[in-house]
């Protein structure tokens, strides 16, 4: 019997990243490969309480159905920590719980994209999302970047001169991939066109708390005047992804669209995590764990900055991130990362390859490094190795 599938099956396949966390399984493999946040960091003796908590005081309604929208007190308290750190204003009817930020990119593209439709996208960009809106068949543009981010140039360039864009999806803090950050006057420039061409922005922040040096710059949300601005938030990176637990945050109109489409996909994100985030939130000072992690990634970067420094030849280029979990590094064009990975596994080191990153391909000289899942030990002796099969390879 031929099993038929849906034509939208034939743009999916295994994510690279995915793919490549079953080597962090290997213990004799150190992994610079994920965007896992260090597990000595999480949490555990506090949740236990906060556990016991929740089922003693609401065992029944934890372990009962809850609305789409999510819990009432997790929302307030995320609506209140954007409208703090972020520079929003926003409540609490804006805010919907989502099983992660990945749902929330996934719903972005079932809400907007259309089998041939346009998106805009950071050259290079997150992987998990390219893959999320790869099934609904749009056609990627990618819009150049620098140590700034996005360039205002260029993407003013496509938006006079494409039709049919449906939505540009970005992330201006710590980029996953490639670590940079967009200046204020980027994205005031940003916020301009955007107005001005009415295109809807999904602004992707898992990273933005995780800010090293410097002070947190307003989300693009925050210098939303017309409505344009979905805002994908998690509790992922701060706090503990094993929740699963993120948040879209939009204008009343567009939360809506999300809200039929969660009621589709799973009803509702798990109740009882959701109690205890919020529980957590009460019971805890998220802002000094928020602290803490920051202290932990800084040192981290800073050491595997310092081996680069070291170890690396000449002819290699690294972004020095202000914050976030991740540097690109940039290698000459006759290397191809793919060909430098297979080396690397050999010396029991891994990275992600760059070109995954480009959804129209090409750029294959370049690699995503994680640093906030590594000891020093493993930093130290993960990034000798790699720097000794990069200067094989030159």
């Amino acid at each position: 019997m031929a099993i038929k599938f849906a034509d939208r099956m034939e743009n999916l396949k295994a994510s690279e990243i995915r793919e490549l966390l079953k080597f962090a399984a290997d213990p004799t493999i150190i992994s610079f490969a994920g965007g896992l946040p260090a597990p000595e960091l999480f949490p555990v003796e506090e949740m236990k309480k906060v556990a016991v908590a929740v089922l003693e005081e609401s065992g029944q309604t934890a372990l009962q159905y809850t609305t789409t929208e999510g819990n009432v007190r997790l929302r307030e308290q995320i609506a209140e920590r954007m409208n703090r750190k972020f520079k929003t204003n926003v409540t609490v009817d804006e805010i919907l719980i989502t099983s992660g930020s990945q749902q929330g990119l996934d719903f972005s593209g079932k809400i907007f994209i259309n089998e041939g439709d346009v998106v805009l996208v950071e050259s290079p960009s997150y992987l998990g999302a390219l893959n999320a809106f790869k099934a609904y068949g749009p056609n990627f543009i990618e819009v150049p970047t620098d140590d700034h981010g996005m360039i205002m140039e260029e993407l003013e360039k496509i938006l006079a001169s494409t039709e049919n864009i449906k939505m540009i999806y970005v992330i201006p803090d710590f980029q996953n991939p490639s670590g940079k950050t967009w200046t204020m006057e980027r994205r005031t420039k940003f916020m301009e066109l955007v107005n001005k061409y009415e295109i809807p922005v999904i602004e992707d922040n898992p990273y933005g708390e995780l800010r090293f040096e410097g002070e947190i710059m307003p989300s693009l949300k925050a210098m939303d005047t017309k409505g344009l601005v979905v805002f994908l938030g998690t509790f992922s990176k701060i706090f503990a992804p094993g929740l699963r637990i993120g948040w879209v945050c939009a204008p009343d109109a567009i939360l809506q669209k999300y809200n039929f489409v969660k009621q589709g996909a799973d009803l509702q994100s798990s109740t009882i995590a959701q109690m205890e985030a919020a529980k957590y939130c009460d019971m805890y000072d998220l802002d000094a764990h928020v602290e803490k992690i920051k202290s932990v990634y800084s040192k981290r970067r800073d050491l595997m900055m310092k081996i680069m420094e070291e170890e690396f030849p000449e002819g290699i280029k690294w972004t020095y991130s202000e914050g976030g979990l991740f540097t690109w590094v940039v290698l000459p064009e006759h290397i191809n990362a793919r060909d430098l990975l297979k080396k690397c596994l050999e010396e029991k080191v891994a990275f992600v390859p760059g070109g995954a990153f480009f959804p129209n391909g090409g750029n294959e000289n370049t690699f995503r490094l994680n640093y906030s899942n590594a000891t020093d030990e493993m930093l130290v002796e993960g990034m000798k190795r790699l720097a000794r099969a990069i200067k094989a390879m030159m």
